[in-house]
C-alpha cells in the first residue's frame, strides 16, 4: 500500500448509527484528518449525518462512496451480518477499511475479509477500539511485565436492559443480534488479551423466543488460570474487568471497554489511576489507523490479524457449546 505520509487523510463512513455519530464526532478531534463522505441506503439521513459532521458527500448508497477516488479510508459502521460484505465493496477498489467489532459473524468470513486485503495489498483492522484506549494498554503492560506476579483470573462482565424489540438490530438474530456478537465480545477480548486462547470453554445461554441469545455466561479454562466472563441483555451489570495477580489486583472500573479509572490493590494499599479522556475514546483507534496509512502498512501490529481471528475462533467455539446459529 502506498504511504499516505504527511497526507490530509479523507475518511468516509458506511452505516450511520449511534456508533457512527460518537465515531465521527471523535474524528472531528483529530489532526490532519477530515470526515470527507458519508453513506446510507437513506439518502435523507446521510444528508443530515453530513451536515451535522461537516462532510463534504452525502451518498445513497455504499456502492457510490467506494467508487469516489478521493476517499482514502472507511469507517464501516453497518449491522454485522454486512461486515464482510461492506469491507470487500472497500478493499476491492483498494480503499483502506477500518470495521467496526465484530470483524464479521464467523471465521469464515473474517478468513476471506483478511485473504482480500493482502490480495489487494490494502490495510484492514478490526475496530475494537478497547485496544487502544491508554486505561486498557496501562493493564497490559502491568499484566506483560508481571509487576503483580502471574496473572490467575479474570472477572469481566457487560450488561443493560433494552426493552425487546423484534425490529431492532440489537434483538435481530439475522444481523448478529444478541449479546454474545454485540457485547461479549469485550469481556472475551479482555480475556483473550491477557490470557490468550483458553484450553477448553464452558458456556451455558439463555434465549429470546426469536432465538436470539439473551445472555451468554462463560468459564475459559487455562493450564494455570481461569476467566470468568458473562454478556446479557437481561440486567444491568458493573461492566467491570478484573485481573487477579499473585500480589496485587487490578481493576478496571464501571464500563472497561470505554475510558474509565484503574485501581491497583497490593495488599492493604489501594492506588486509583485516572486517565482523563476527553472524548468517546474513537480518536486513539483513529490515530493508530492514521499512521499505519501514512507509513503504508497494510496490518495494525496491535490489532493483528491473527489477534482477530482468535476473537472469532473463540465466538464461534462459544456459539457451537450454547447450540447458537446464525
Amino acid at each position: 500500500m502506498k504511504p499516505l505520509k504527511n497526507k490530509n487523510i479523507r475518511w468516509g463512513i458506511i452505516g450511520l448509527g449511534n456508533i457512527a455519530n460518537q465515531f465521527a464526532v471523535d474524528l472531528l478531534t483529530v489532526k490532519d484528518v477530515e470526515l470527507y463522505a458519508v453513506a446510507s441506503r437513506d439518502k435523507q439521513k446521510a444528508e443530515s449525518f453530513a451536515e451535522k459532521y461537516q462532510a463534504t458527500k452525502a451518498y445513497a448508497s455504499y456502492e457510490a462512496l467506494v467508487n469516489d477516488p478521493n476517499v482514502d479510508a472507511v469507517y464501516i459502521a453497518t449491522p454485522h451480518s454486512l461486515h464482510k460484505e461492506n469491507t470487500l465493496l472497500c478493499l476491492e477498489q483498494g480503499i483502506a477499511v477500518l470495521c467496526e467489532k465484530p470483524f464479521a459473524m464467523d471465521s469464515n468470513e473474517v478468513n476471506s475479509m483478511i485473504m482480500t486485503a493482502n490480495a489487494h495489498n490494502t490495510l484492514l483492522m478490526e475496530g475494537l477500539w478497547t485496544c487502544f484506549l491508554p486505561h486498557y494498554n496501562f493493564v497490559l503492560s502491568a499484566l506483560n511485565s508481571k509487576t503483580y506476579g502471574e496473572l490467575l483470573r479474570v472477572e469481566a462482565d457487560f450488561g443493560f436492559v433494552e426493552e425487546f424489540n423484534e425490529n431492532s438490530r440489537l434483538f435481530n438474530k439475522s444481523l448478529g443480534g444478541g449479546s454474545l456478537l454485540d457485547i461479549g465480545i469485550y469481556p472475551v477480548f479482555a480475556a483473550l488479551s491477557t490470557l490468550g486462547v483458553p484450553d477448553t470453554i464452558e458456556a451455558n445461554a439463555t434465549f429470546f423466543d426469536n432465538g436470539a441469545d439473551s445472555s451468554c455466561s462463560m468459564l475459559f479454562n487455562y493450564q494455570n488460570a481461569t476467566a470468568v466472563l458473562k454478556s446479557t441483555l437481561l440486567e444491568s451489570t458493573p461492566g467491570e474487568a478484573t485481573f487477579y495477580c499473585e500480589k496485587g489486583t487490578i481493576k478496571i472500573s464501571n464500563d472497561f471497554h470505554c475510558p474509565s479509572m484503574v485501581t491497583v490493590v497490593e495488599g492493604a494499599n489501594q492506588k486509583h489511576i485516572d486517565f482523563n479522556c476527553e472524548t468517546h475514546g474513537y480518536d486513539y483507534e483513529i490515530s493508530h489507523f492514521n499512521e499505519l496509512l501514512r507509513e503504508g502498512k497494510v496490518e495494525s501490529n496491535m490489532m493483528t490479524f491473527n489477534f482477530s481471528r482468535h476473537i472469532i475462533e473463540t465466538l464461534d467455539r462459544i456459539r457451537d457449546v450454547i447450540a447458537l446459529k446464525y
